[in-house]
């Protein structure tokens, strides 16, 4: 999943970007609500985490612009401002949960995988492709009972390819969502990732196949 922290306190920033990033995730951040607007125009996020009172352009703005545009955009908004009404005010403007600083961690953590687990594929909490299961949410996958094992690249990857079913993903699209802005992935570190994940899918059901030209798709595949 592509996540977008808006939040000019660097120290809250780099906490829960560093916790998402060791949940695999990709993370991009920025500190002021105009630069928050134009990546939310420009990126497909799967998550936005969205601090209120960001300079340049108040986050509350931020969030009014993502819903005049149509966007269905899970929305966690964390901020200092607490009290029933302000509560009431930001849902109603479209967030969909309410943090309030301080706050743990681990709280930060479940409340995202909640967000997570309630947009991704419709709602539904697990993808099974053949013998393959996975929670993306809660980054686990297994095979029939037996867990899979998996790096945070590869997951990402098998990721982004069973988030399109029987669809082909290009390189490119593969890139984005496993890139931050602040990291970089070759195209020998993507061939890496797509042949340690091929070889971890083996006796899967599930296979990686490359469309020539076009880019790769993640399917079942029927076993002896």
């Amino acid at each position: 999943m592509r996540i977008l922290i808006a939040e000019d306190d660097p120290s809250i920033a780099a906490g829960v970007s560093a916790a998402l990033r060791q949940g695999g995730h990709a993370v991009d951040h920025v500190a002021d609500g105009v630069r928050a607007d134009a990546a939310l125009k420009d990126t497909p996020y799967d998550l936005l985490v969205l601090d209120l009172g960001l300079p340049g352009l108040d986050g509350s703005e931020v969030l009014q612009r993502v819903r005049r545009r149509g966007s269905g955009l899970p929305v966690l908004v964390i901020t200092a401002r607490e009290g029933l009404r302000e509560r009431v005010r930001v849902l109603d403007l479209g967030a969909d949960d309410y943090l309030v600083k301080p706050f743990a961690l681990a709280e930060f953590e479940a409340r995202v995988r909640a967000l997570l687990r309630r947009y991704t594929t419709q709602g539904a909490p697990e993808i099974s492709i053949g013998r393959l299961r996975l929670d993306l949410p809660g980054h686990r996958a297994w095979v029939d009972d037996k867990p899979l094992e998996l790096t945070a690249r590869e997951f990402g990857l098998l990721e982004a390819l069973a988030a399109r079913p029987d669809r082909v993903t290009s390189r490119a699209q593969l890139i984005e969502a496993l890139c931050s802005w602040d990291q970089e992935l070759t195209d020998n570190g993507l061939d890496i990732a797509i042949y340690r994940l091929r070889r971890k899918l083996t006796d899967s059901g599930t296979q990686v196949r490359t469309i020539r030209g076009l880019g790769y798709l993640l399917e079942g595949v029927k076993e002896a």
